[in-house]
């Protein structure tokens, strides 16, 4: 990485749950001061630069940030002040009664603040900075940077909770470092990978023909988790030829086998097709816009007994941000799947927590089990959970959405769907459920915001086509 970021426990948005907000995360002293140690002692500090948040709000936390390693700070919440939030914490419900964190045109009509605010009160932070950059003699921001000899622990707070505490070792530098830099080197080199990515390697070349002329190509190779993005690359070589419209879906089929690196399909276009025999790390289809990702344990792994539907075939953020297209997995995704998924459609056979978040549109099918929060602030778009047990209610966050059975129109669509992801993955927990479809599709419990099937009733035909209206 070449930019990190160390967020502290007193930052975040008020649209969390209260218990994140007073229970959840460290101080971002602790988070940042291991952090410059630990790349002072591997060599690597100057070649990234470091910025720490987390209820920054004078210049003297400027300075104590700067003072214990980070290059830059992120200041949020202050500013929102500035512009007139009152942390009513309600973000997430589109009730904010100051206009700042609402669609609502009511509510937007009474936001007074200003671009000028904003500038004024950073302005102060600022000048307040360099009034004790001043006064510790240091010229330029980036010669305190790291310079932790600034800083001395207060002999005189005397408070029963801090008696017990050392902060001397957050102030260490270790003995290799004491010459060296230890802030961000302009110009270092940078932690970036040697050589053509995957894309550039393989699929570009081998996808010449589709992107030039239409024709159908068909991709097979090995990929690892070193490589990173696979498809996107190719996606922007599609787009840039033939626009945003691509090509017909499958033109550009790939087969791939092993373990792929982050954002596996990141922003795939239409007309290309990622179908993984192995599995997917974090991210995996995030952006997706058109393309269809397939993702399913390699063949060998079923000669041991191995069942899909009970391990993990994609990490964490699937699909954030994806905005049409298909996917598919045959297993279990990690936390925040699709998350501010805005159109594409997707099959999975079990997700962790908070999936589902800031959804705005699409459809996505959960056959298996949901973490905790699901649909938390979840505005549009179609979920249906198979829940054979009857225990998904206690998971979902229902303070924006509501729980029905199929309803007949939508009937068709979900068996297609399921079937679809039968077809691409093998999965026997869909054939399962197709086999007694009529017996099944009573056991699928759907989530609708109340707002969004208004939407859909008042929408005109042509668009209204284009719709899923399961529930």
């Amino acid at each position: 990485a070449d930019h990190l970021v160390i967020a502290g426990h007193d930052g975040g948005t008020g649209a969390s749950p209260l218990s994140s907000i007073q229970g959840a995360g460290i101080p971002w002293e602790i988070g940042l001061a291991e952090t410059q140690q630990a790349l002072l002692d591997s060599d690597l500090r100057t070649r990234v630069i470091l910025q720490t948040d987390g209820q920054m709000r004078t210049g003297r936390d400027v300075v104590i940030a700067a003072v214990l390693g980070a290059d830059e700070v992120g200041i949020s919440t202050a500013p929102l002040i500035a512009t007139g939030c009152i942390m009513m914490r309600v973000c997430h419900l589109n009730t904010c009664p100051v206009g700042v964190a609402t669609q609502d045109p009511e509510l937007r009509a009474r936001f007074s603040g200003k671009p000028e605010h904003v500038v004024k009160y950073l302005f102060m932070v600022a000048e307040e900075a360099r009034g004790l950059m001043a006064s510790l003699g240091v010229k330029r921001f980036g010669d305190m940077v790291g310079s932790t000899e600034l800083l001395i622990p207060d002999a005189e707070v005397d408070h029963w909770k801090s008696r017990s505490l050392d902060l001397r070792p957050l102030l260490a530098i270790p003995g290799k470092a004491i010459d060296a830099p230890r802030g961000h080197v302009s110009g270092d080199a940078k932690q970036t990978i040697i050589g053509a990515s995957f894309d550039e390697r393989e699929l570009i070349p081998a996808a010449k023909a589709a992107i030039e002329s239409g024709e159908s190509v068909r991709i097979e190779s090995r990929v690892t988790n070193i490589d990173l993005a696979v498809g996107g690359r190719l996606s922007n070589a599609l787009v840039r030829a033939r626009g945003p419209e691509g090509l017909p879906e499958n033109t550009i089929d790939i087969a791939l086998t092993g373990s792929a690196g982050q954002s596996c399909g990141a922003w795939l276009a239409p007309g290309v097709t990622i179908s993984v025999a192995g599995d997917v790390n974090d991210y995996a289809g995030k952006g997706l816009s058109g393309g269809v990702l397939a993702v399913a344990p390699a063949a060998k792994a079923f000669a041991a007994g191995y069942r899909a539907e009970r391990n993990v075939i994609a990490g964490n953020v699937a699909l954030y941000g994806a905005t049409r297209g298909k996917a598919f997995f045959r297993g279990l995704a990690g936390e925040r799947f699709a998350v501010r998924n805005s159109g594409a459609l997707a099959v999975v056979e079990g997700i962790g927590e908070h999936g589902c978040e800031y959804m705005t549109g699409g459809a996505v099918v959960v056959l298996g089990s949901t973490g905790r929060n699901f649909a938390a602030g979840m505005s549009g778009g179609i979920a249906c959970i198979w829940d054979p047990e009857d225990t998904f209610e206690s998971y979902c966050n229902q303070q924006m959405v509501e729980l029905e059975p199929v309803h007949p129109d939508g009937n068709s669509f979900l068996h297609n769907l399921i079937a679809e992801h039968a077809e691409r993955t093998g999965s026997t927990v869909a054939a399962g459920l197709l086999d007694r479809w009529d017996e099944a599709v009573e056991e699928f419990t759907v989530v609708v915001p109340p707002g969004f099937r208004a939407a859909i009733a008042h929408t005109e035909p042509p668009a209204k086509a284009r719709t899923v209206n399961l529930a």
